[in-house]
């Protein structure tokens, strides 16, 4: 466990899955990550903005709009960032090359790390047989993942009572579901296959709100996780090396909780990386 004293600077930082305009978006986190991290240059690796979740009902809070304005003061400051559109943000595919406020819209990016690494940057939908080849389902697992958000809320209101730490029920579904296990594997070896086919050393992505490093078959294989339940994000420190942040892994103590207390805040919290 680290103490920051100060706002990091990175090389590059990835983030993914952070579904504005959905009631599950931990966007007071956000908000707090990014004050205290700074980089040259960020991805934002799709599911960004929730569209379908604001197609089915209207959530946008301030909180969300803060995210949304943090990234774009960011961007006017100098950093560099690219939005990799995902399946839930897949109306900005319509607009590759395109600058919005200094963000850069891409389909994929090839990221060169300081050690000359090659990683294919992507979300990774592409490679949900469900997500590509039956959007029904998809729309109804969608449901189902809200409804298993919303009773995980209450659920860790009760532990936080009772002086319990946070638990996902989803996340801990996932690992001990068998289906949903091979699924993961698949998933990963397939982005790995894929980045291997790009001539790439390593591929970068998001969609199954998973957080990991690993290897596959030579390749590193890198999830930035969400920041709906899991909050992390993948930095790029200035040699190269990678490194997976779990923010929810911070201590409560003097925590922000509204987004402009965030900004204001003279307190550092602790940081525990991977």
């Amino acid at each position: 466990m680290q103490q920051l004293k100060t706002t990091r600077h990175l090389r590059t930082l990835f983030i993914s899955d952070v579904h504005l305009g959905s009631k599950a978006a931990q966007a007071e986190l956000l908000i707090e990550f990014l004050r205290l991290h700074d980089a040259e240059k960020i991805y934002l690796v799709g599911d960004i903005v929730d569209g379908w979740r604001l197609k089915r009902s209207w959530h946008w809070p301030q909180s969300h709009n803060d995210v949304v304005q943090k990234l774009l003061r960011k961007a006017r400051k100098g950093t560099e960032i690219v939005y990799i559109p995902g399946n839930h943000d897949e109306f900005l595919r319509s607009f590759p090359g395109q600058h919005f406020g200094g963000i850069e819209v891409k389909q994929n990016d090839v990221h060169v790390t300081a050690d000359g690494r090659r990683f294919l940057v992507m979300h990774g939908d592409e490679f949900d047989v469900v997500v590509r080849n039956a959007r029904l389902i998809a729309y109804l697992g969608d449901w189902a993942y809200d409804t298993a958000i919303a009773i995980n809320v209450v659920f860790n209101k009760v532990r936080r009572v009772l002086g319990f730490p946070y638990w996902s029920l989803s996340s801990w579904a996932k690992l001990k579901v068998k289906n949903a296990v091979s699924f993961i594997g698949t998933f990963e070896a397939a982005l790995a296959e894929e980045a291997a086919r790009h001539g790439c050393d390593g591929v970068i992505c998001g969609h199954i709100h998973h957080a990991q490093i690993a290897h596959r078959a030579g390749i590193e294989y890198v999830n930035t996780g969400d920041w709906v339940e899991s909050c992390t994000a993948v930095a790029e420190r200035h040699d190269g090396s990678l490194e997976l942040i779990h923010w929810t892994a911070l201590p409560q103590e003097g925590r922000a909780t509204g987004s402009a207390a965030a900004e204001e805040r003279a307190e550092t919290p602790a940081v525990e990386a991977a």
